[in-house]
This record gives C-alpha cells, structure tokens and sequence, in this order.
C-alpha cells in the first residue's frame, strides 16, 4: 500500500487527463442514452398513431354497415358519399410531398435519409407506399366492397404516418449519417447544383457544373431517373435573351397652320 501510494505521489498530475476520459465518456454515454430514448417515443408515437388510425378505420366500416342492410355481393357494394374522393386526395398529396424530396436533387442532398432505403423510417415509409398504391382502387366510381374500403382507408392512414415520421426523421439526420469527408462532397455538389440551374450562367458553365455535381453525389446519393430527367431539364433550359425595351419612333413635331396675313378692312366712303 506505500509503495503505490508512493507512486500515486510521483504521478499525480495523471489525474487531471484521466478525470477528463472519465468525463467525455459519461457524455457519450449520456448521448447515447438520450438518442436511444428519443427513438423509443418516436417509435412508440408511431405506434400510437397506427393504432388510432386502425380504429379509425374499424369505426368507419360499423359505420359504412349502419347505413344499410348487408349486401350479399361484397365485391358490388357501392361507396357512399365521396369517401374514395377524399382518400384519393389524401392518397395524391402524401406521393406529391414525396416526390417533392425525390424529384428536387437540392432536398435530396440536404436531407438524404429520404431516399435512402437502407433507414429504417424510411424504409417502413417505402412499404406502407407500397400497400396503399396496390389498395387504391382503379377510381372513385368503382364498385367496391366495404371491407375493400376500410382496409385502403387504413393503408392511407398508415402511409401518411410512416411519411411523417420518416420526413422528421430525415430533417433530424441530415447528413450526418456520413464521413466528413463525404458531407464535403455534399457541401459541394449543393454549390456546384446552384451554378448548374442559374439562368445567369452560360451553358457550357452549367453543363460543367452538372457534370461536377453527378461526380460528387457518384456513390453517395443514389438519385433516381426521373430526379437525373428532371435536372437534366434545368440544365438545359434555354437562356432567355434580355428583353430590350422597344424604341418608339419619336413623334413628328406638329406643323400649326401658319396665319393668314391680315389685310386692313378698307374704310367706307374711300
């Protein structure tokens, strides 16, 4: 016991750098513990949010079968109102916010979990997109059974949940699911995109930029084709030639007729 308290006594200043592991691994740990209990709630929310929508949807079909006998034809059974309208819309404007990520090369480099399969949030999102397209019936008007309804009435509700939370999710990560070096990559695709859809540049400085952008996303963001189509649009668009103002011809100056000569009126009786 003297001799480590005697070498406790030659080493003391250890204490300072230990005590500082000691404290940056707490932290971590604390971190850790706080972003492990933040996914816990987001995916007990999730939880809670698919649970109200399918009682939602058990609650609608009661109602459904409350306005009428039972129809034997359970594939004939006409939709009353215009529930398919109002899903359908529902439905359409999830896909659009979707797309508005998937089809925008600058949101997807600022938020790439979005497109990235690989994230769980996302790829429930993918899946419960999936479901509600192969529930949606072919239109509004078509016959369909009252359990056909509640079951896409459900995939709507569970599709727009799972893009809510992918959506926080992803604005949550941003990029830092990447290396330093590739959120360089990142930050320079984002400026060189700028130049690659400025009307202001010329074409051979936007060509070149769009290929720069295609070089740093290459084996980091996996654009789509339809993302590559519209871009490539962008960067193509023609350069519109600034609008001269036309010149009008200046008027002509306006001639008054000149006066007659006045001649004096001759006096009676001259």
């Amino acid at each position: 016991m003297q001799e480590f308290l005697q070498w406790a006594g030659s080493y003391w200043w250890l204490i300072f750098p230990v005590m500082g592991m000691a404290g940056g691994a707490a932290k971590a740990w604390e971190q850790g513990a706080k972003r492990r209990h933040e996914r816990r709630l987001e995916t007990l929310k999730m939880k809670a949010q698919l649970k109200t929508a399918e009682i939602e949807a058990r609650a609608l079909n009661q109602q459904m079968k409350r306005r009428g006998p039972s129809v034997v034809d359970t594939t004939a059974s006409v939709v009353p109102d215009d529930l398919l309208v109002r899903l359908f819309a529902e439905h359409d404007e999830i896909t659009a916010r979707w797309l508005d990520y998937e089809l925008d090369v600058a949101k997807l480099i600022a938020f790439p979990a979005m497109s990235d399969g690989r994230q769980p949030l996302t790829a429930a999102f993918l899946r419960a997109k999936k479901t509600a397209d192969a529930l949606r019936p072919a239109s509004a008007e078509a016959k369909v059974s009252e359990h056909q309804v509640a079951e896409y009435l459900q995939a709507v509700g569970d599709y727009a949940v799972a893009f809510e939370i992918a959506e926080k999710d992803a604005r949550r990560l941003r990029d830092s699911t990447f290396t330093e070096p590739e959120r360089k990559r990142l930050d320079r695709a984002q400026q060189l995109l700028k130049v690659a859809v400025d009307e202001s540049a010329t074409q051979a400085e936007r060509n070149v930029a769009y290929k720069r952008v295609r070089e740093e996303l290459d084996g980091l963001i996996l654009l789509s084709d339809d993302a590559v189509t519209v871009l490539e649009q962008q960067v193509a668009r023609e350069i519109s030639a600034p609008v001269t103002p036309a010149v009008e011809p200046a008027p002509e100056p306006v001639r008054m007729p000149l006066a007659e000569p006045q001649h004096p009126t001759p006096r009676e009786g001259a």
